[in-house]
């Protein structure tokens, strides 16, 4: 039997599967106790108010709290086993250093400010990949569920990133803004740094008008930089959920579960293999071209 003899049987069987599930289990009506957005509800587990200030510990803070440890981790216990002649774990961080340092920094600075913001610029490439790949992971964080576990009641598993908080995409944002903006700054002068902003040759009575869009657009770059990231991540999670069963649940329809589960996988395995990485790369990258563009002559 021919390969696609096979994919239209086992197409024709998931389909008849589906049609048949509909048949016998129909629509219960609309669940209206399932809200979709309680699974990204930041719940505090222990309450921290200091007056206006919530320093609340929830699940978006054991996330960060995993990400920073397993990156640090990850690096410190390589870093002390290097050997002359490397093996296949060494071989892949010395291809991720390429990435990060070649294609990533080098690529977008100049020899000088490669060699001092590299450190920051790999650390920002492997907390937002690491945390990236934490957050499909399932872990016991929903809290608003439990299940028995050997008598005792322990939350269920669920996914979550710490990227999908929009709260920390927006403070790794503020700091490659402010550093960029300073370094710039201290290579040129201040008056020198915002002259740039402006082309070379750009008529008199254009600069004005050039100046007020350059400077929109450095601003603008602090949203399109923080809610890229924090964008995909939450959209694809909302994905994987929606695919995963909370399209069935949520419309009362059992059968739709055997329709939109094999979506789920592959959201799933799109998910981990490409975007995760995809959005850390692009991350450091647009933080590598800031900082290089900041630091570079006029254009």
């Amino acid at each position: 039997m021919s390969t696609r003899a096979k994919i239209l049987i086992g197409f024709g069987v998931y389909l008849l599967g589906a049609i048949l599930l509909i048949v016998l289990l129909p629509s219960e009506g609309k669940n209206e106790e399932f809200q979709p957005t309680d699974e990204f509800a930041l719940d505090p587990w222990v309450s921290l108010e200091f007056g206006p200030v919530d320093m609340s510990i929830n699940k978006a803070v054991l996330y960060l709290v995993l990400a920073c440890a397993v990156t640090a981790g990850i690096m410190i216990y390589i870093a002390k086993r290097m050997q002359a002649r490397p093996n296949r774990v060494q071989t892949a961080v010395e291809a991720l250093y390429d990435l990060t340092y070649n294609t990533i920094t080098r690529g977008n600075m100049s020899r000088e400010m490669s060699l001092r913001w590299f450190p920051f610029v790999a650390t920002l490439f492997f907390f937002i990949w690491v945390s990236n790949l934490l957050g499909y992971i399932p872990l016991p964080t929903n809290t608003e569920h439990s299940t028995d576990l050997f008598g005792l009641e322990v939350p269920t598993l669920a996914i979550y990133a710490a990227t999908a908080n929009l709260s920390v995409p927006v403070i790794l944002t503020l700091i490659v803004w402010f550093a960029y903006q300073a370094e710039g700054i201290r290579a040129k002068g201040f008056r020198n740094y915002l002259s740039g902003w402006i082309p070379s040759g750009t008529p008199s009575k254009m600069r004005p008008f050039i100046f007020v869009i350059e400077a929109i657009s450095q601003f603008v770059r602090m949203i399109s930089l923080s809610v890229r990231l924090f964008a995909n991540i939450l959209a694809g999670h909302l994905l994987i959920l929606f695919m995963g069963g909370g399209l069935a649940v949520l419309l009362g329809l059992a059968a739709l579960g055997w329709i939109t589960l094999p979506l789920a996988i592959v959201f799933f395995a799109f998910e981990v293999v490409l975007v995760a990485t995809l959005q850390a790369f692009i991350f450091a990258t647009l933080a590598s071209i800031y900082f290089g563009e900041a630091t570079a002559e006029h254009h």
